[in-house]
């Protein structure tokens, strides 16, 4: 199955606790990075995140970002500290007693004492658990955009893989008939120059030609690559890397296969499919 490295994925969830938005956009990488953008309150939760996304991903660069907007309670609970409340109450009565000009100590300095008043610690458990369910839903949706994005080049492979067929059946028909044809050359430049044919040495000037320019391996090699490549985009597992091999393998004997033309229009096919391979590889570069 194909499936592309770049997807962006975005989804919410609401609770008493408040609103929890998560986003991921991923990008083509060699391997898999993952980047998280998480509110303090939550930060504890990004191993299981990263366990989260080893087992669903295989490569590509990935931005996590999760928003927590907390809700506004209309009424804002306080602790008091009672004890120290009153030993600060008791001790500045005390200094003021030693003053020739006290100064009056309201409720609001006592409050301002470091530990009389105090916020209760919110329950962020209700935010978390739901966290881990979102950031689970948004991972399943950006596999399923990955291979929705990634099976829209399945034309674009099927197409240029059948070209590619047809260009190797074609120099294959060709072969026979091209080789021939030298035969027939190399026979008229003897004659033209006026050298005695041995019949030895023309058998050997047709073997090592035949041997120069035989390019049945790179054919097969090419139907091989090429089938190999169709195999490949069936497996239900991360492909790129080896789609990637396969281009370079396909490149290789496209290059072989002009080295050892002896015609023109076998040139051209090579460089025709070479240009097929380098439009692939290019989309390849993108798939997990």
């Amino acid at each position: 199955m194909i499936r592309s490295m770049t997807a962006f994925a975005r989804k919410d969830t609401q609770g008493d606790w408040g609103t929890l938005t998560c986003e991921i956009r991923t990008v083509n990488h060699r391997y898999l990075e993952p980047s998280f953008r998480l509110p303090e309150s939550l930060r504890e939760l990004e191993n299981g995140f990263r366990e989260e996304l080893r087992k669903q991903l295989k490569r590509g660069k990935v931005d996590i970002s999760m928003r927590l907007q907390s809700v506004e309670k209309a009424s804002q609970s306080f602790e008091i500290n009672d004890d120290m409340a009153k030993s600060v109450n008791e001790a500045a009565n005390h200094i003021n007693r030693m003053l020739d000009n006290p100064a009056h100590i309201s409720a609001l300095d006592i409050m301002r004492w470091p530990g009389v008043l105090s916020v209760p610690e919110q329950d962020y458990g209700p935010a978390k658990a739901a966290a881990a369910a979102l950031f689970a839903d948004t991972v399943g949706e950006l596999v399923t955009v990955r291979e929705r994005e990634g099976e829209r080049l399945r034309p674009l492979f099927d197409d240029r893989l059948s070209e590619m067929s047809e260009l190797v059946a074609q120099v294959r028909a060709l072969m026979p008939s091209l080789l021939q044809a030298q035969d027939k050359s190399l026979r008229e430049r003897f004659e033209k120059a006026r050298v005695e044919l041995d019949p030895d040495r023309v058998s050997q000037e047709m073997v090592m030609l035949a041997q120069k320019s035989d390019v049945a391996e790179e054919l097969d090699r090419l139907d091989a690559h090429i089938g190999e490549v169709q195999d490949t985009l069936m497996k239900n597992d991360a492909i790129g890397r080896r789609l990637d091999f396969l281009m370079q393998e396909l490149n290789r004997e496209a290059n072989t296969l002009s080295s050892k033309s002896i015609d023109a229009g076998v040139t051209r096919t090579a460089v025709d499919l070479k240009v097929l391979i380098e439009q692939m590889r290019e989309q390849i570069q993108n798939i997990e």
